[in-house]
């Protein structure tokens, strides 16, 4: 099994509302699939090295007993309008070590921005690797976290 996960959809939006969205801390939280994130607080993003704070449930998955706790998402890779990939800094240790991000592309057809959603747990720490609970998130979270950011860009998120 491979360890990472790409899917993709076209969402008849400008690249730079998609990234807006990818870019707020409330994003984030407004277009995950999992239930995990309930809450942030931070500004947006602009850079590598960026961060803000996400209140997370993991009851949401009921697949690893963590309850409620915090994490920070640190942005590693920025390029506006085009990617953006993060990591996710918790208090367990040793740091997981995993990677979620997007990619956007202009669409083919012209109609719209072709957005590539990745989970890359291939750099994860042993210890984690070892405990099996790899992927945490399923190609279906990230298909339906894809269609909510769609529903999401199409409303006019984030309200000015």
């Amino acid at each position: 099994m491979a360890d990472i996960i790409e899917v993709q959809r076209t969402i008849a939006a400008p690249a730079a509302d998609i990234f807006a969205v990818l870019c707020d801390p409330q994003g984030h939280v407004a277009i995950d699939s999992s239930g995990m994130l309930q809450d942030a607080e931070g500004s947006p993003v602009a850079a590598s090295g960026d961060s803000f704070v996400v209140h997370m449930d993991r009851e949401s998955l009921n697949d690893f007993p963590m309850g409620k706790y915090d994490v920070t998402v640190t942005i590693r890779d920025f390029e506006l309008d085009r990617l953006i990939s993060w990591t996710v800094l918790g208090q367990i240790r040793p740091q997981i070590g995993h990677v979620y991000g997007y990619r956007l592309e202009p669409d083919e057809q012209g109609e719209g921005t072709r957005v590539t959603s990745f989970y890359d747990w291939s750099q994860i720490d042993e210890h984690w690797r070892a405990a099996g609970i790899f992927p945490v998130i399923s190609e279906l979270a990230l298909r339906a976290s894809l269609g909510i950011l769609d529903r999401t860009v199409r409303r006019g998120y984030p309200k000015a």
